[in-house]
């Protein structure tokens, strides 16, 4: 978020292939015993067949959706605005979902309609492997150790006063509410260096 904040023009990557443990299906929320995961399961293509992440449907199977509205009231119930958003942040868990790129994009333009941050963004039409421009893209896998350092701010389930950093936008959103554009504006991350890391 703070790369799509202090971006002048953003492109999402629609054409990759899905990669499994990754952001794109996963987030972790702050937790009364640390970090909690909240994964989105999905459907695994037969016979190992390669799927591109705009093609991935989730496993409605069971009660994902519920159970991590459940999280997020458990968790952030007491945040100083979770009942600010929550009615508009609600039915995002109570409706069907049938493709995870949609409802990925979906929750992010409501994310950022809560922000009140009217960015647009493009798609890309083709796959790159080393394209020209910043290359983000493997921010997305949370096993890439890329040493961001963010300022902390106040958390409410954080009782030793220890930063848990990487969380959900949506634990910045519920801790700190309209002061979180200037919050993640402010963020000093050099951007290209990660790139330059990734190559």
């Amino acid at each position: 978020m703070v790369a799509y904040v202090q971006a002048e023009k953003v492109f999402f990557e629609a054409d990759d292939n899905y990669q499994k443990q990754s952001y794109r299906n996963r987030a972790y929320i702050a937790h009364s015993n640390g970090k909690l995961l909240l994964n989105i399961p999905v459907k695994h293509s037969q016979k190992g067949i390669r799927k591109k992440t705009n093609e991935v449907l989730v496993e409605n199977s069971f009660p994902w959706q519920i159970q991590h509205w459940k999280s997020l009231e458990s968790a952030y119930r007491t945040s100083p605005y979770f009942e600010y958003y929550e009615d508009e942040l609600k039915p995002l868990f109570f409706k069907p979902v049938r493709s995870l790129f949609d409802f990925n994009l979906e929750a992010f333009d409501l994310i950022c309609e809560l922000l009140d941050i009217s960015k647009r963004y493009k798609f890309t039409k083709e796959y790159f492997k080393n394209p020209s421009q910043l290359d983000l893209r493997r921010l997305v896998n949370p096993k890439l150790d890329l040493d961001i350092k963010l300022e902390p701010y106040f958390q409410v389930l954080n009782k030793e006063n220890n930063f848990i950093a990487n969380l959900s936008i949506l634990d910045l959103l519920f801790s700190e509410g309209p002061n979180a554009v200037s919050y993640l504006e402010n963020q000093k991350i050099n951007f290209n260096q990660i790139n330059s890391i990734q190559k």
